[in-house]
């Protein structure tokens, strides 16, 4: 017989996001967990969301909680952007506070940034079990400050949930077999929900005078390649050529790209058919990536995106934690060397757009994430 609700304790789980892809990752649990509660299920489920504030670009941060319907965070810590240690105890120190007022059952973090780190640790340190979301990612990179993160928060964490089968191999690997959960890949969820509204309500095709399959899409952010003045110089020097004599580019440039840029007197705005731009809205980038000939990115998140669409995908990586994307021919790593780039763009443009396999799930991953957390 089961329980009924009014016997049962409830779960109270705080949700740690900061950066730009955690808003849509705990947007889909957090629908995931209001449909738990509506249907009846017990135990019912309090949320409560922190934010750090390591993302406070209003495109970067904001619109996610306006155009997604994400309810407001209950906590923002406004940490901002700085060096990774600073930054990291900041919001260690924060949060610690917050998670001793409020004693939660979970702490839910996502992802690989400082965010993920210092939401995990200060969970730790005070025993609150740790639920990672997006476990097992291994790029093997450990000069990677992503890197060092999800290494750290999958071994401090209770429950690890894996978005395919090839992270939870990593995970095995390292000898890491509890309280692993193959769940698929909630950024699938997102993009399989979003996708037709974006296309619904989305002007950033006329907004920038873009036709369907004829520009390239491109991001730029990692460090490893934002902190090189070597690989940034190679990486946008690819870019003029080709968008002079290839395809028109469109840029969404993060603030901090930006700021190096012209701090280095390299000029983003020389070539016209380069199209440097502001940060875009997810539903924005869906339908920016959904009608791209090729996206060009050091994303990890866009490298998923464009499996999703269906479009081809280079890679301005060494390496990816996504390794299953290259070993099925969908994503094609190309460093930041300036003529590996133009080659490696000439091979894969004639390839068009076609129906990639699935790799992470069936877009229920957030619905197993709450099931998994509630039956635990």
């Amino acid at each position: 017989m089961i329980p009924s609700t009014s016997k049962v304790k409830k779960i109270k789980i705080v949700s740690v996001v900061g950066a730009r892809p955690q808003f849509i990752k705990a947007a889909m649990v957090s629908r995931a967990i209001t449909r738990h509660n509506a249907e009846g299920h017990a135990p019912k489920m309090e949320e409560i969301l922190l934010h750090t504030g390591q993302h406070y670009d209003l495109n970067m941060s904001q619109v996610f909680f306006n155009r997604m319907e994400i309810p407001e965070p209950r906590y923002n810590l406004g940490v901002g952007s700085g060096p990774h240690g600073e930054m990291t105890g900041t919001m260690l120190i924060k949060i610690e506070g917050v998670l001793t007022e409020e004693n939660p059952d979970w702490v839910l973090v996502y992802g690989d940034t400082n965010t993920t780190l210092a939401g995990a640790l200060a969970a730790a340190k005070l025993h609150i079990p740790v639920a990672h979301v997006e476990s097992g990612l291994r790029s093997y990179n450990r000069r990677m400050p992503e890197e060092i993160n999800r290494v750290l928060t999958d071994r401090i964490s209770s429950c690890l949930f894996c978005p395919s089968r090839t992270s939870v191999a990593n995970l095995a690997k390292e000898g890491i077999v509890d309280g692993v959960f193959e769940v698929g890949d909630v950024m699938y969820d997102a993009f399989l929900m979003f996708k037709e509204i974006a296309q619904n309500t989305s002007t950033i095709l006329t907004d920038h005078q873009l036709k369907p399959e004829e520009y390239c899409l491109a991001t730029v952010h990692r460090q490893e390649n934002t902190d090189d003045l070597r690989r940034l110089s190679g990486i946008f020097g690819a870019f003029d050529v080709l968008a002079a004599e290839e395809c028109p580019f469109i840029v969404p440039l993060h603030p901090r790209t930006r700021k190096i840029l012209e701090n280095n007197t390299l000029d983003i705005a020389k070539n016209v058919h380069v199209r440097v731009v502001s940060p875009v809205d997810y539903l924005d980038m869906i339908v920016l990536e959904s009608q791209a000939r090729v996206i060009l990115t050091d994303s990890g998140g866009v490298q998923k995106e464009a499996v999703f669409a269906g479009v081809p995908c280079i890679t301005l990586r060494d390496e990816t934690e996504w390794v299953e994307t290259v070993e099925i021919g969908w994503n094609h790593l190309a460093g930041a060397d300036k003529e590996g780039i133009i080659n490696i763009f000439q091979k894969v443009l004639p390839l068009g757009m076609s129906d990639p396999p699935s790799l992470y799930g069936g877009g229920r991953a957030s619905h197993k994430i709450v099931d998994c957390l509630q039956s635990i």
